[in-house]
């Protein structure tokens, strides 16, 4: 049976082009041109901690990365799309019995929002965030701990991620992870460490990647 973990931004919606332009307008605010290749190198799917602490280490990091994610949430709004054939999934999931959790980096609020712009408020019995873990990702403890709040094994495991950081963090706790082409390349993802990618949910290599593991935990 497999076990669906869902990385969050980029993976269940996509948001990189609003935590992009919010990073650009903060960094121009502190005398740094960037632009969304920088984000996407350098930013995409890290800690905001990680990311003040090593940009402006004399800075009050904190209230920067509130601010950031107060104007990531304003931008998002209450509405948004989740990716083409999310909701399927996790109707055939919940059908089956699969255990599905969200493994992210977001903070809480932003979790919350998101899940909640996308109608999936209340969706997810496990939420595994990365303020709650002593390590981050691209630390596998942010999945590691998921499985064993599941009760599942790496074998069963089936993630889904759209960050270089996040199938470190998958592909570290035993998990076969499915790149999700939001935000970077599939040869980038591959090059990452995904097993394979797709573009969304409607992707045929998904049906592939679950039979395979049906078969080896059958």
């Amino acid at each position: 049976m497999p076990a669906l973990l869902f990385d969050l931004d980029g993976t269940l919606l996509e948001t990189d082009p609003l935590h992009a332009a919010v990073f650009v307008d903060i960094f121009a605010e502190h005398g740094r041109d960037v632009d969304e290749a920088f984000y996407m190198k350098h930013i995409h799917g890290r800690l905001n901690a990680e990311i003040f602490e090593e940009y402006f280490p004399d800075s009050h990091t904190q209230e920067m990365a509130d601010d950031k994610e107060a104007r990531f949430r304003e931008r998002l709004g209450g509405s948004a799309e989740p990716l083409p054939g999310l909701l399927a999934l996790l109707e055939r999931a919940e059908a089956a019995g699969w255990p599905m959790a969200v493994v992210t980096n977001a903070p809480r609020e932003n979790a919350e929002a998101m899940l909640s712009a996308i109608g999936l408020d209340g969706r997810f019995a496990t939420i595994v965030l990365g303020d709650d873990c002593p390590r981050g990702k691209p630390d596998p403890y942010p999945y590691a701990h998921a499985m064993r709040l599941l009760g599942v094994t790496p074998g069963q495991t089936l993630a889904f991620e759209d960050s270089r950081a996040g199938i470190a963090s998958a592909a570290g706790a035993g998990a076969t992870v499915l790149g999700v082409t939001t935000g970077l390349d599939a040869d980038t993802l591959r090059a990452a460490g995904a097993t394979a990618t797709i573009r969304d949910y409607t992707d045929p290599a998904l049906e592939t990647e679950i039979r395979r593991i049906e078969g080896a935990t059958a």
